[in-house]
């Protein structure tokens, strides 16, 4: 009988068992299939498998909110698959494992690295955890594993060996050979085997978690002397940096906020579009000089001249901040809203909240750990939003809404681009062939659009495994607007991305016939008896 060390007694096999029912869920969830709500299915599938194996994280506070928030978004993975949502599950579950061997109060760069090396670890753990088993000394004759491999090797071979020569010498037995056949090696049992590896490494890791310390300590603040030149530098810096925001600043109220004419032939959409990137890389630099020239606790922090000038420039930079957000709402009202300037709206937010938090650490004497702390907290909370938020419908609805043609202040609504949004876009489409100022042209057109929409979503909802719980929703929100009044058909004939109708071909042209070409030259003709 194996003497099993304690890292390899019943829970190590309960654990493997878990690891291969997780395998078998996700194969039958998952496999060769487009993500539905079996992606939520599976990550709860998952969370139960770590309270199965570890019971006692309920007795953990912050594990027992890690499984919680992990509950949530496999929550939100049923009701709206995502990347985004996959990747915040995946954080936090491993949070929730990791947190019975981490002690409490750990910042968030500690936990950065902890969970970067839970992850390497779980790539090559399995290969550990088999060197250990191999190692496996039997209680009284001290036999390895590996050992009894080897014992097992030569009756296996001889055996494997004497069987083909009987298989050669007697019919029965070579019959009885070909009858058992193994699965076929085809491209798909490839690929299978290939998610089952994928899989149990991956659940594996999470169950039978690897810790390691962490790497790298932040850089220690050192205690220099006070230099009177670098004071002077960094106040005369800050100076210079007031008066040059000062003049942006100064513009951005005459002409953008107040919205002043500008001068020549330059229009708003112009000057806004142009101003917006390169602004919010300037508040970044800005933040960069005040968290590396300027750290709590310094000489030159201290001094109240300095203080003043790092509050009047962190007001400046917020002013920017927030003048690029109205530079990308003017840009949105003249042109569309899109996905993407949505999240670059998010991410100037967070740029400022980063700001605010700088200046507040160096005028409360922060810790470096404080900073990253609330900026990992902030954008944790911003992603898990954003995971739950669908931001092409919300594009689409501001589209819709805002069109020109039904008397919106916006641009000539792009059916092109709600088709690239796909099913986010569905229910506004529905609610422009409904608006009774919608013209006769765009109705036709954004029922075509949304017919290819409503194709494709039939054949995905139909196949169990890709069917999705807020389809479901949109489908019924359909239904219901189209109660009293049944959707437009939209006119016969092939229809392009936007669902303009495209134009018949040209009828072919006739066969052009040529001229028989005369000889060049009389034919010769004998005389008669010649």
């Amino acid at each position: 009988m194996l003497h099993t060390p304690r890292p390899f007694r019943s829970s190590f096999w309960l654990k493997f068992g878990l690891d291969l029912a997780v395998v078998a869920v996700a194969d039958l969830l998952l496999f060769l299939h487009l993500p539905g709500t079996s992606l939520g299915l599976f990550a709860l599938t998952m969370v139960a498998a770590v309270i199965i194996v570890r019971p006692g994280l309920a007795r953990d506070r912050r594990a027992l909110v890690a499984l919680v928030a992990a509950i949530a978004f496999g929550l939100v993975l049923v009701d709206r698959p995502g990347l985004l949502a996959l990747a915040l599950f995946g954080l936090v579950i491993a949070v929730a494992v990791l947190s019975a061997r981490v002690r409490a109060g750990e910042t968030a760069w500690g936990w950065s690295q902890r969970l970067g090396i839970h992850g390497l670890f779980g790539l090559i753990g399995p290969l550990f955890d088999l060197l250990k088993l191999a190692r496996l000394k039997r209680r009284r004759k001290g036999r390895s594993l590996l050992a009894l491999l080897g014992l097992l090797a030569m009756p296996v071979v001889g055996g494997a060996i004497f069987l083909a020569l009987f298989s050669a010498a007697n019919p029965l037995i070579s019959d009885a050979l070909d009858r058992i056949t193994l699965p076929p090696l085809s491209p798909e049992m490839v690929l299978r085997v290939l998610f089952w590896l994928m899989i149990a490494t991956g659940v594996w890791g999470v169950l039978r978690p690897h810790w390691k310390r962490p790497l790298l300590a932040l850089p220690a603040r050192k205690s220099n002397r006070p230099s009177p030149a670098l004071t002077t530098s960094i106040t005369w810096s800050l100076i210079v940096f007031n008066v040059v925001f000062a003049l942006q600043n100064g513009l951005d109220i005459a002409f953008l906020w107040s919205g002043a004419p500008l001068p020549g032939d330059m229009g708003l959409a112009d000057y806004a579009h142009r101003g917006a990137w390169p602004l919010i890389v300037t508040t970044l630099l800005a933040g960069l000089f005040v968290l590396v020239a300027l750290q709590p606790g310094s000489d030159t922090a201290r001094r109240p001249g300095v203080r003043l000038l790092v509050i009047v420039w962190v007001a400046q930079n917020m002013l920017l901040v927030a003048s690029s957000l109205l530079r990308t709402a003017d840009y949105i009202e003249a042109y569309a809203l899109t996905r993407f300037r949505i999240a670059a709206m998010v991410w100037m937010i967070l740029v400022g909240a980063g700001l605010l938090l700088i200046g507040w650490r160096m005028l409360r004497d922060r810790s470096a750990h404080w900073l990253i702390n609330a900026n990992v907290a902030i954008t944790l909370g911003v992603l898990a939003v954003i995971s739950v938020v669908d931001l092409g419908a919300v594009a689409a609805a501001w589209n819709v809404r805002h069109a020109r043609e039904v008397g919106g202040r916006g641009v000539d609504l792009d059916l092109g681009y709600l088709h690239s949004l796909g099913e986010p876009a569905l229910v506004s489409l529905v609610e422009l062939e409904r608006a009774p100022h919608t013209p006769a042209g765009l109705r036709d057109r954004a029922a075509a659009v949304r017919r290819q929409i409503v194709t494709d979503i039939d054949w995905r909802q139909n196949d169990w495994h890709s069917w999705r719980w807020r389809t479901a929703r949109r489908m019924e929100r359909i239904q219901v607007l189209s109660r009293d009044r049944p959707l437009a058909v939209p006119l016969p004939g092939e229809r392009d991305w936007a669902g303009r109708l495209k134009p018949p071909p040209p009828p072919p042209a006739p066969p052009v016939t040529l001229p028989r070409p005369e000889p060049a030259y009389a034919p010769l003709t004998l005389p008669a008896g010649g």
